[in-house]
């Protein structure tokens, strides 16, 4: 292997895993994007593997890969920004291992990244939210899986993966004020308090789902049975019970979004709990976040918010208003003015 390759290797095998301690999905999302300009290399500028080397990487190089992704294979501007930080964090790591190499750091930091407009992030109103934990059949032994797993996701504002490797043991629901161990990224546990209800729900499913359980058993909350074995239950499957409950939902409330995933209850969490007066900060701490800018996407005036803002106004305005007599009153000149008369 050459100096590129061999910086590759160390990057995904060693530095990311071992020294950054980086989640799967983020080595898996980098791997990605060096493999993606390989395959431009190879495809677009005809090079040999042989041939693909620090030396040849310059900027325009990288500014041609750029405007490749985003023609050729059709990404938007914000996956385009992902592989950028991408290539920066994997080039700067070859200028540090070696000086040599930081040309090419150089040449891919000075690509700045493309303005992106602001979203506005999908989550449901009330009544949606209520009509999707409606769905599921408790009597039923899914329709109790499915239906606890999305009260613990709203109730905890989980991400996905993070409830799918929950163990028993991160669960205290038998404590004075019961909560929950999550494991975020990367590998950072935050305790996050659980509702009574929710408590209530999790006992419930424990007795079908766990009856011989040990509380600090290290098992899966929710898993598969594959031959056997049990194992962590796919990502998959949320995915499909929550998108099926979300069309039934929706035909009898109109609120529900046509896309309803797992994630949205996430965000659904997220923007009712700052709708409620929980500050930024603290919103922030609970979803798990490192940065609190990760966390000001909720922190939007949404409609109901702009609402109720402007009936408080007005409420000041009107108290505030005196009824004055109209300026005609005891006034002859401007009355036959007003009339027509001069």
């Amino acid at each position: 292997m050459n100096e590129f390759f061999k910086a590759v290797r160390s990057f995904i095998t060693d530095y990311l895993p071992k020294q950054k301690r980086c989640s799967p999905h983020t080595i898996r999302s980098y791997r990605l994007t060096l493999n993606l300009l390989v395959s431009f290399l190879r495809e677009k500028k005809q090079l040999s593997i042989q041939e693909i080397d620090f030396n040849i990487l310059t900027r325009d190089i990288f500014v041609e890969f750029l405007e490749w992704l985003e023609t050729e294979r059709r990404c938007s501007a914000s996956s385009r920004n992902q592989r950028l930080a991408a290539l920066r964090s994997f080039f700067n790591y070859a200028g540090i291992i070696d000086c040599v190499n930081a040309e090419s750091g150089f040449a891919v930091s000075s690509i700045p990244r493309k303005n992106v407009p602001g979203r506005v992030v999908g989550y449901l109103s009330e009544p949606a939210l209520e009509a999707l934990l409606r769905q599921p059949d408790f009597s039923s032994r899914l329709g109790l899986r499915n239906g606890f797993f999305m009260i613990l996701m709203y109730d905890t504002a989980a991400r996905c993966d993070e409830l799918l490797h929950l163990k028993l043991r991160d669960v205290h629901a038998d404590a004075q004020h019961p909560t929950v161990y999550l494991t975020g990224k990367p590998d950072k546990t935050r305790i996050v308090p659980l509702m009574e209800k929710t408590a209530a729900h999790y006992k419930r499913y424990l007795q079908t789902y766990h009856p011989q359980a040990s509380p600090l058993d290290d098992t899966f909350v929710f898993y598969t049975v594959i031959h056997g074995n049990r194992s962590a239950m796919s990502p998959d499957t949320p995915a499909k019970f929550i998108q099926r409950y979300g069309e039934l939902a929706g035909k009898g409330c109109s609120e529900v979004p046509a896309r309803v995933h797992p994630h949205m209850l996430r965000h659904t969490r997220a923007i009712h709990l700052y709708r409620n007066g929980m500050p930024l900060e603290l919103v922030s701490q609970f979803l798990g976040h490192s940065n609190v800018d990760t966390s000001r996407i909720y922190a939007y005036a949404d409609t109901e918010m702009k609402r109720a803002a402007i009936k408080k106004a007005d409420k000041m305005i009107s108290a505030g208003i005196v009824d004055l007599p109209p300026m005609w009153e005891n006034n002859e000149d401007m009355i036959l003015r007003l009339s027509g008369l001069r």
